[in-house]
């Protein structure tokens, strides 16, 4: 029986104006996929979401990467929108009983921005790789999750937009699900009973 609904929280219950960077490199002159080139390099990406670095450390060190601190500063004011039908969906969860927790791998600046933004009021529990100190797909951060709600693998349902991050997901017997839209999720979820009614 599934007792939690597990999110991943970019891609999935917010999402970033896809726009914005390739804007913010034109106007600094910068190469396209400069930007994210430098913030997601393996090693610092990690760092970040392993609560090694702070958000403004990474930020800072994307400029320094680019050669550019002003565009580094303004690709770090990305803006971005809750997904209202995902929300509501967890809304509909909730009403039924089940727990809705987000997974993402944050930086130490998460609880604010949806404390900010409204997702933390529609969920039950927000887990960040930042705090845990481990980042998904690795097992800990799963481990963590299980831990702290207190159930079995079996009961919890966890969706994500990276078919890499589900990995270690699976590898512990979590319920998963590649996430490619808020119908194929409502489908998969009737599939394993855990599904409110609805559309």
């Amino acid at each position: 029986m599934i007792r939690c609904v597990l999110f991943d929280l970019d891609g999935v219950l917010r999402h970033f104006d896809a726009g914005f960077v390739a804007r913010v490199e034109a106007e600094h002159g910068l190469p396209a996929g400069a930007l994210d080139a430098a913030a997601f390099e393996p090693a610092l990406l990690y760092a970040v979401t392993t609560g090694a670095i702070t958000r403004s450390a990474w930020v800072r060190q994307v400029g320094e990467a680019v050669g550019n601190p002003a565009a580094g500063e303004a690709w770090g004011r990305q803006p971005f929108h809750a997904d209202e039908a995902m929300l509501k969906l967890a809304d509909e969860l909730r009403a039924q009983g089940t727990i809705v927790a987000i997974l993402t791998n944050g930086t130490d600046t998460i609880d604010a921005e949806l404390a900010e933004s409204g997702i933390a009021a529609r969920v039950d529990r927000v887990f960040n790789s930042a705090t845990i100190g481990a980042a998904k797909p690795d097992p800990a951060a799963f481990e963590h999750v299980l831990a702290a709600l207190g159930f079995e693998p079996s009961e919890v349902f966890f969706t994500d937009d990276s078919r890499h991050k589900l990995d270690g997901a699976t590898r512990l017997g979590l319920v998963t699900h590649l996430f490619r839209g808020v119908g194929g999720l409502r489908a998969a979820l009737r599939q394993s009973s855990a599904a409110p009614p609805g559309p």
